[in-house]
């Protein structure tokens, strides 16, 4: 299994980037993906996720309204709309998978997820 994220970069305030996580080895429609974020020197928080259905999502309350999580199956890839970044956004952006949970269970903590990719960092100026 492999999760490749992408879409990191250098953006302004106020700027937008979308994030993208292509899986192999896995149908990510069978599984809940979540979106994680860690800032330097800072522990892993979450920021999104969706569940294996795709009928429920969940963010951090700190990106409510700004970020939006959303699935291709066909493309067996997940993606995280981010708008209106600020600069407490700046941290690499980790996705993660699991098979381990119901079709509209989300949960929110690293601990729960098996896969992860490699990140991709997000840097935001002010």
């Amino acid at each position: 299994v492999q999760l490749q994220a992408s879409g990191g970069g250098l953006v302004q305030a106020g700027g937008s980037l979308r994030l993208s996580c292509a899986a192999s080895g896995l149908t990510i429609s069978t599984t809940v993906t979540g979106w994680f974020r860690q800032g330097s020197g800072e522990e892993r928080e979450f920021v999104s996720g969706i569940s294996r259905s795709g009928g429920s999502t969940k963010y951090a309350d700190s990106v409510k309204g700004r970020f939006t999580i959303s699935r291709d199956s066909a493309k067996n890839t997940v993606y995280l709309q981010m708008n209106s970044l600020k600069p407490e956004d700046t941290a690499v952006y980790y996705c993660s998978t699991s098979r381990s949970f119901s079709s509209f269970s989300v949960p929110m903590s690293p601990h729960d997820y098996r896969y992860w990719g490699q990140g991709t960092l997000v840097t935001v100026s002010s």
